[in-house]
């Protein structure tokens, strides 16, 4: 049964509750930086600490603009889930990547990450994240909204859970733009770009 979700755009005041969702699930070291900077400009991030408590110290800084860069999902008080949403420029790894490349001009916000706490997994709060951040991109005039999900109608697992799942996408209204890239490298993962498109 899907529980009554809500929805909160990131604030530095969530940043606890964000770093509860990673934690329970690959660790709150990345804190969803990975799809906005390479390695060399994580290495590069200034501050003193890990390289985890400067990611933090970065995304709280993000969290302060608006748009957000994602939203939080709360069953009643308690953080659930977590969905990353922004203009594909902003998202620096995505946009270089051979993996994820444009399909066209269109100034498409993207999906790289949905996550959804361990222990509360399989009742429907994946999916609607993702009607979330899409009619949160709508709200701040994207066109369309795209997403990289893995090909196919198999689950997959934790490593790459994060970009979601072909089926996941469709059940929340995308459709497949363009199919896995032919001549990939063969250690890459068939992901298949989809789109909603905003009227």
């Amino acid at each position: 049964m899907v529980p009554q979700l809500t929805f909160r755009p990131l604030s530095p005041e969530l940043m606890d509750d964000f770093g509860t969702i990673l934690r329970g699930n690959f660790g709150a070291g990345c804190w969803c930086m990975f799809p906005r900077i390479t390695e060399a400009e994580t290495r590069a991030l200034r501050g003193e600490g890990s390289v985890s408590r400067r990611r933090r110290a970065v995304m709280t800084e993000l969290a302060e603009r608006d748009p957000a860069p994602g939203l939080l999902a709360y069953d009643g008080d308690e953080p659930v889930g977590w969905v990353a949403v922004a203009p594909r420029y902003e998202l620096n790894r995505v946009d270089r990547s051979r993996a994820t490349p444009r399909v066209d001009d269109t100034d498409v916000w993207v999906i790289p990450c949905v996550t959804v706490r361990k222990d509360v997994r399989g009742r429907g709060i994946a999916v609607e994240l993702i009607e979330a951040a899409v009619q949160y991109a709508a709200q701040h005039g994207a066109p369309a909204v795209e997403a990289y999900p893995r090909a196919g109608e198999e689950r997959t697992g934790d490593d790459n859970a994060y970009f979601g799942t072909e089926p996941m996408f469709r059940r929340a209204g995308f459709s497949v733009v363009r199919g896995p890239l032919e001549n990939r490298p063969r250690n890459w993962i068939a992901r298949v770009t989809m789109r909603c498109d905003l009227p």
